[in-house]
């Protein structure tokens, strides 16, 4: 465990995370003297709870310009940290008319250089279970595996000098001054990069920008028959989740179709979507359901929704799990919560399920105000 500088530091960041770490990075390049704190042994939340898919096409408006600058990033903390960012694509499964129709609305508008028509066959090349009316290729995404990559990050930035406080909580905070269960730190500037805890923290702030918490409920399952997919795999449903599709005007007409077959998966909020880890089991997921406090009982019907679903778009006859979880994240209607707490201190939170995709292009602008502009 790195200790808490004993001098004042331009930043701390609390919370090792995707989202805090990516506001470290980005402070260490800018020459700042940055620290972390961070309440658990190493990342264990929605950082690594997640499928490690940099979903950077399906984005738009400022999510779609931070998400292309993040994918640069990512690239380049790769190989300076020495994990693999794999430049597969997505790939878009289409099972339904609307869903071809949407994704034929989206190529129009982004273009070839984000996005590849596809007919039945070349989704087969690469995904031979379903019987797919055709599909789409995003060549500009990556896929991470999120446990191996988000503490490289951290390791990379304790090699650079940057000290990471671990098991250390956060007890109050002031301008120019943190206090947490392992003494004191004084910072010039503060960026809570806490997720969905801030509304433990800081209950009034969470609450002011509509803040909730969204429960996810993942698989990871063995592939059937040795499957290999290089590409992260979004199906129709995914269509309705992300706002580059969702704002085709063809999109409606989807869900109307998705409403009238299958009402669960609506009910379920299911993104039926996948990657594959480096050693072939494959994450699958992912039901969303919106709380400010969840049960602590997982709904078994979830995962038999989520095997079913899984079954069918591998044209298998049934999965074998092999890990489960829930993951949890901030949710509002805003998709990033970046509210000033106190002179020169920040929380900052991805609150729509893609903190992977956007926090490195995030965090320049979150500093740019900080520190320029506060």
């Amino acid at each position: 465990m790195s200790p808490l500088p004993a001098t004042p530091v331009d930043l701390l960041v609390v919370g090792a995370g995707v989202v805090g770490l990516a506001h470290a990075v980005e402070a260490h390049l800018r020459g700042l003297r940055v620290a972390v704190v961070e309440r658990d042994a190493f990342a264990a939340g929605a950082s690594i709870r997640n499928f490690g898919h940099i979903c950077v096409t399906a984005q738009d408006g400022d999510a779609l310009r931070y998400a292309l600058a993040g994918r640069e990033r990512w690239l380049w903390l790769a190989a300076k940290a020495g994990f693999d960012a794999a430049e597969a694509g997505t790939l878009v499964v289409a099972r339904r008319p609307e869903e071809m129709a949407v994704l034929e609305e989206f190529a129009a508008v982004r273009g070839v250089e984000q996005v590849r028509l596809l007919d039945a066959a070349a989704v087969a090349r690469h995904l031979p279970g379903p019987e797919a009316l055709g599909g789409a290729h995003l060549p500009l995404d990556l896929r991470l595996d999120s446990p191996t990559a988000v503490p490289a990050v951290a390791g990379w930035l304790a090699g650079q000098g940057v000290p990471i406080a671990w098991r250390t909580s956060v007890l109050s905070v002031e301008p120019g001054l943190v206090r947490t269960s392992r003494g004191d730190v004084r910072a010039a500037r503060t960026v809570l990069a806490v997720g969905h805890d801030l509304d433990r923290l800081l209950p009034d702030v969470a609450e002011a920008a509509g803040m909730t918490r969204c429960l996810l409920r993942m698989l990871e399952v063995a592939p059937p028959d040795g499957l290999r997919v290089a590409p992260g795999v979004l199906t129709g449903l995914s269509l309705l989740r992300y706002g580059g599709f969702a704002g085709r005007p063809s999109a409606e007409g989807l869900r109307d179709a998705v409403a009238a077959e299958a009402p669960e998966l609506l009910d379920a909020g299911m993104n039926l979507m996948f990657t594959q880890r480096p050693g072939g089991a494959i994450v699958l997921g992912d039901t969303h359901h919106y709380s400010p406090t969840h049960a602590p009982f997982d709904d078994e019907a979830m995962a038999e929704l989520l095997l079913r679903e899984g079954a069918r778009l591998f044209g298998a006859p049934s999965l074998r799990v092999l890990r489960r979880w829930r993951g949890q994240y901030a949710s509002s209607a805003a998709g990033v919560l970046d509210a000033a707490v106190a002179d020169g201190v920040r929380a900052v939170s991805v609150t729509s399920g893609i903190g992977m995709t956007i926090a490195h292009g995030l965090a320049p602008a979150v500093l740019d105000s900080l520190f320029w502009h506060s």
